[in-house]
């Protein structure tokens, strides 16, 4: 059995990568990674790591002001020819969308070898996804410990408004001086914390995920996640008075997520309902041309709503009448009709995906419910053995000072309930809100949602 949760980061990301009992070769294999006061010094040590000549720093005009100025100095200084972008954003914050992706790309100086990101997920996301395209390596210095999409080989892109996961590759170098990321906006520090705690639910329902649908899933990984998970609990409490060790702990846990992730080749690791939370809000806010909050901000308020949902979870009883019932209510075009309600323009989209991944399907229905009959006992170990005590998790988060309830960053109860309702369908992951959905439990739930939403 491995146990990569005793292992240093340097040694996770080894080139050579680890042979595992679960069946996979699980690699994350990195040229440079750096965590720690003062390392943005090392840049120029990190590009000449990578092989790099001549990188093409890419930022935006607070990351730029944060340490791109500082990156593009020290390698110029050091005799690395730079070219430097900032994508602009005319005062608004830029996204990870496809005009930021299509400015770096027509701006990109075809001579250059490394796309470098100064900034956290939306730059880092583009980087790779360009880097990608091109056939460059892509590496990343951090200016916040805000997510764990530093060393993944996913992005998380907005296409045609919908928020879609991307595979790609990971970044080859990151750099976390965490003299900078001390002085991240709080938003941001609480944003970390947010998209660790996630990682709780995360876990529990990827375990739900490989009873009922046999998806792989590698024990493993999950307690190397868990361990980092820990460690970032640990020392959350000083996150309000930017304890150096507290900003540390939380950035090599978000790395070692990352690292996870590119160990499963799936997000998995690090990603379930909770998450859907934040990415429905974000199409909503898309749809409406609104702002939303940090993801990070929202995937916490996610994972305290999904703790409260788990109080009633607990007490489901699977009845096979009662989940037929429900499918046979649920026609087709009652589903459509659903589903425009929720997505708006993106319906269309969303029923694409159905009729390719066949969710809906009555057999694949069935087969998934009897599994689920069959194997509660152990769907039910995951819940008690994953989750925390809901309580005390969200007293640790509130003792920070970050939102907990929906309606602390603007977002309403209907919109909190839909956001569920229509997880399910933004995706092809197995989520406990698609077990639900195949118990006939979906309404059932939703209408407790609205009650304990903003308890």
């Amino acid at each position: 059995m491995m146990d990569f949760a005793s292992l240093p980061l340097t040694e996770l990301i080894r080139p050579e990568g680890f042979d595992c009992p679960c069946g996979k070769h699980h690699v994350c294999a990195m040229d440079y990674l750096a965590i720690g006061p003062g390392v943005i010094s090392q840049v120029p040590d990190m590009v000449r790591a990578m092989g790099c000549q001549k990188p093409f720093v890419v930022c935006d005009q607070n990351t730029y002001e944060a340490a791109g100025e500082k990156v593009a100095a020290l390698l110029r200084a050091a005799g690395i020819e730079t070219v430097l972008y900032i994508i602009p954003c005319a005062g608004q914050k830029i996204a990870p969308a496809e005009w930021e992706v299509g400015s770096v790309l027509m701006h990109y100086d075809p001579s250059c070898d490394l796309l470098l990101g100064v900034g956290s997920g939306v730059v880092n996301d583009i980087c790779k996804v360009v880097g990608n395209a091109l056939g460059k390596k892509s590496a990343i210095v951090g200016t916040a410990p805000s997510m764990d999409g530093y060393a993944s080989n996913s992005s998380a892109m907005e296409i045609n408004h919908v928020k879609m996961t991307l595979f790609n590759r990971a970044p080859k170098g990151i750099l976390l001086d965490t003299d900078i990321l001390c002085r991240a906006p709080m938003r941001m520090l609480w944003a970390g914390l947010g998209d660790m705690a996630a990682k709780y639910i995360a876990l529990c329902e990827w375990r739900m995920s490989h009873i009922v649908t046999g998806e792989y899933y590698c024990e493993e990984v999950a307690a190397l996640m868990r361990a980092a998970l820990k460690k970032v609990v640990d020392a959350a409490e000083g996150i309000p008075q930017r304890k150096p060790a507290a900003i540390q702990s939380i950035a090599e846990g978000l790395v070692i997520s990352g690292i996870a992730m590119a160990f499963a080749e799936i997000s998995r690791p690090a990603s379930g309902t909770e998450h859907y939370f934040s990415h429905m809000w974000e199409m909503m806010a898309l749809e409406r041309n609104q702002p939303y909050d940090l993801h990070g901000i929202q995937v916490g308020i996610g994972t305290v709503l999904m703790l409260k949902m788990y109080r009633k979870f607990r007490q489901i009883t699977p009845d096979e009448k009662q989940a037929e019932a429900y499918w046979q209510q649920m026609t087709p075009e009652k589903w459509e009709a659903q589903i425009r309600r929720i997505f708006g323009k993106t319906a269309p989209e969303i029923m694409e995906m159905e009729r390719q991944g066949k969710k809906n399907d009555p057999a694949a229905h069935r087969e998934r419910l009897q599994r689920i009959i069959t194997h509660w006992d152990g769907i039910m170990a995951a819940v008690s053995e994953e989750l925390p005590d809901e309580k005390k998790l969200r007293a640790l988060l509130e003792k920070t000072g970050m939102p907990t309830k929906p309606s602390q960053i603007g977002i309403s109860v209907e919109d909190t309930v839909n956001a569920f309702v229509g997880a399910r369908d933004a995706r092809l992951k197995y989520l406990s809100c698609t077990l639900l959905w195949d118990l006939g439990l979906t309404d059932e739930f939703a209408a407790y949602l609205a009650q304990v939403a903003e308890e």
